[in-house]
C-alpha cells in the first residue's frame, strides 16, 4: 500500500514537471503552441503540382549554411500566399507585465509587376475584389463597404486622390492584387487576437492614440487599410488621419544624407560585379534572350525575375512565345527562374560579408528608429506612477505601410542580416512592456536575499518582432543579454542606446549627423 502511494506521487509530481518544463519552452519560443498544419499542393508555375513546406510557422532565419538553399522553396516562401495557419509570438510576456504601446512596419501585400517581359503576354490577373475569388477572407466583403465611406478619413496630401481599393480587371504594373489584401486582412487580425487581452487601444480610442502612415503608393495605401481594417475591424474613419511618407526610407526632414548615398553606390558597384562574374548567370540570360528573340541587354533591363515570380506566386505558366524562323520561339523554364533566384540568394551572402549594404543601412533608418525610440519614451513618461493622462492618451499604436527597400535595411541595422529578406506583406513590430510593480511584502521579502534582484519595479522592456517570432535576442543590442536570466526581456535602455549612440560605431562615429557629414579619409 505504502509503495503504491509513492508511485502514484510520483506520476503526480512528474506530471506537474512536465507541465511547467512545457510552458517554459513555450514562452522562450522552443516549440510552437499552434497546431502544425499540412499545407495544401499547389499548381506549379510549370504545369506540375507540388508541395509547399508543411510547417505552419516560417522560418526568418535560414537554415544552417551546411544545406544549400532550394532557390524554388525559397520563392515560394517570398510569394507568402495566404493558405495555412499561421502562428503569431506578438502579445507575450511574462504574467501581469502590461503592453504599452505598438509599433509595426509592414511590407506590402502581393501585387502585380513592375515590369513586363517583352515579346510576352503580362500576366492575366484580375485586380478587382470579389469574395467569390480565391484567396478570399471572412472581412472581406466588409472592408469593400468600409472602404467605400474613405471620405469621412483625414488624408495628407495626396493620398486623398489614389484609390482606396484595388479596381482594375486587368491589373496596372505595380498594383496590389486581392491576394495582397487578404494577406493584410489576416496580418491585422492576428495581431488583434494578439493583443485584445492587452487592452492596448480602448473601444473609444481617441485620434491621438493611432498613427497610420504610408507612401505615395497605391499598394502601401491599400495594404495599410486592409491591415487596419483586420486590426481595428469597422474602424472610426473620422478618428483616422492618414499620413504621407514621400521617402520609402521614411526619413521625415532627416533624409539629407551624403555618407549614405556614397554606401549605397559602393554597394550597388559591389552587386554588379558580382553579377558579371557569375557565368552560369550570363549563359541562362543569353539563352532566355535567344527563346524570346531579343538582345540580352534589352531582357537584363526588363528584369525578368519580377514577371515570373508573379507567375510562380499565382500558379501561372512561365511565358512563350511562337516558333520563329530565327530560330527562336518557346518558354521561359523553372530552371533558368532557379538560376537568377540562386544568383540573388548568393548575392545577400556577399552582402553581409562585404557590409557596405549594413553601413548604408544604418544611416538609412536611423531617422525611423529614432522616431520609434522617441515614441516609447514618450508613451514611457506617460504611464509614470503619480502622472496625469495626457488628454486624448498617448500613441499607442503605429502603422507604417512600406516597402521591400524600406524594411531590408531596417532588419540589417538591428542587426538581424541573417533574417530572410522581407517576404510580400511581411511585418516587423515593435513592443513596449513594463514589469508590475511589487506589493509591499514582495519588496521585503527581496530586500532580505543575500543577491539583490535585477527586476526593478515599473522598469521597461522592449520586444522585436518579425513575421511574428521573437528576434529580440538575435538584434545587436540584445543579443548580449541573458535572456535566461531572473528577466528574460530586454531592456528599452539598451535599445535607446543603441539608437542614439552605439549603432554608428560601425561608421566610425557617434552622431548621425557627424557619420552623414564626415568627410571621407
Amino acid at each position: 500500500m505504502l509503495a503504491r502511494n509513492r508511485f502514484l506521487l510520483l506520476v503526480v509530481v512528474g506530471g506537474a514537471a512536465l507541465a511547467i518544463i512545457s510552458l517554459s519552452l513555450q514562452f522562450l519560443n522552443l516549440i510552437p503552441t499552434t497546431p502544425i498544419v499540412e499545407e495544401q499542393p499547389f499548381q506549379a508555375a510549370d504545369g506540375g503540382v507540388g508541395v509547399a513546406q508543411g510547417k505552419s510557422r516560417k522560418r526568418v532565419f535560414p537554415m544552417p549554411h551546411t544545406q544549400e538553399p532550394n532557390p524554388i522553396s525559397e520563392a515560394y516562401g517570398y510569394c507568402n500566399t495566404p493558405n495555412r495557419t499561421e502562428q503569431a509570438w506578438e502579445g507575450h510576456s511574462p504574467a501581469d507585465y502590461k503592453l504599452l504601446s505598438v509599433q509595426v512596419m509592414i511590407r506590402h501585400g502581393d501585387r502585380y509587376p513592375l515590369y513586363s517581359i517583352p515579346k510576352t503576354k503580362r500576366p492575366a490577373i484580375d485586380c478587382t475584389l470579389s469574395v467569390s475569388r480565391k484567396p478570399s477572407h471572412s472581412l472581406l466583403n466588409s472592408f469593400i463597404s468600409h472602404m467605400g465611406q474613405g471620405g469621412r478619413g483625414h488624408w495628407e496630401s495626396p493620398l486623398s486622390s489614389v484609390p482606396r481599393l484595388p479596381n482594375h480587371s486587368a491589373c496596372e504594373m505595380g498594383e496590389l492584387t486581392q491576394t495582397g489584401v487578404v494577406q493584410h486582412l489576416r496580418n491585422g487580425q492576428l495581431l488583434h487576437q494578439a493583443y485584445k487581452r492587452h487592452n492596448l487601444l480602448p473601444s473609444n480610442w481617441s485620434p491621438r492614440q493611432v498613427w497610420v502612415e504610408t507612401t505615395g503608393k497605391s499598394r502601401t495605401l491599400q495594404s495599410g487599410l486592409a491591415f487596419l481594417y483586420g486590426f481595428l475591424t469597422d474602424f472610426d474613419w473620422t478618428k483616422l488621419t492618414v499620413h504621407h511618407q514621400w521617402s520609402t526610407l521614411f526619413c521625415g526632414s532627416a533624409c539629407d544624407c551624403p555618407a549614405r548615398n556614397r554606401y549605397l553606390e559602393e554597394e550597388q558597384r559591389r552587386q554588379y560585379r558580382l553579377r558579371v562574374a557569375n557565368t552560369e548567370l550570363e549563359r541562362t540570360y543569353a539563352d532566355m534572350a535567344r527563346t524570346l528573340g531579343l538582345p540580352t541587354r534589352q531582357l537584363r533591363a526588363a528584369n525578368p525575375i519580377d514577371s515570373l515570380l508573379c507567375h510562380l506566386c499565382h500558379g501561372l505558366s512561365f511565358p512563350c512565345v511562337p516558333m520563329a524562323d530565327t530560330g527562336s520561339g518557346g518558354c521561359l523554364t523553372m530552371a533558368q527562374f532557379a538560376v537568377i533566384r540562386r544568383q540573388q540568394l548568393d548575392d545577400e551572402v556577399d552582402r553581409r560579408r562585404a557590409g557596405l549594404y549594413h553601413k548604408y543601412a544604418i544611416l538609412a533608418t536611423y531617422p525611423y528608429l529614432n522616431r520609434t525610440a522617441t515614441k516609447m519614451e514618450r508613451v514611457a513618461k506617460g504611464n509614470e506612477a503619480g502622472r496625469q493622462p495626457r488628454a486624448g492618451g498617448e500613441e499607442v499604436f503605429t502603422l507604417s505601410s512600406a516597402h521591400d527597400v524600406t524594411m531590408a535595411p531596417l532588419l540589417s541595422a538591428l542587426g538581424l542580416e541573417e533574417a530572410r529578406f522581407p517576404r510580400f506583406a511581411a511585418r516587423v513590430v515593435f513592443e513596449l512592456w513594463k514589469s508590475p510593480p511589487m506589493t509591499q511584502g514582495q519588496s521585503k521579502k527581496r530586500a532580505g536575499k543575500a543577491e539583490k534582484s535585477k527586476v526593478k519595479d515599473g522598469e521597461l522592456f522592449i520586444r522585436v518582432l518579425y513575421n511574428g517570432e521573437d528576434v529580440t535576442f538575435h538584434t545587436t543590442f540584445c543579443r548580449p543579454h541573458d535572456r535566461h536570466a531572473s528577466q528574460p526581456l530586454c531592456p528599452l535602455k539598451n535599445f535607446l542606446s543603441f539608437v542614439r549612440r552605439d549603432m554608428f560605431s560601425v561608421v566610425n562615429a557617434s552622431s548621425y549627423q557627424e557619420a552623414c557629414y564626415r568627410r571621407p579619409g
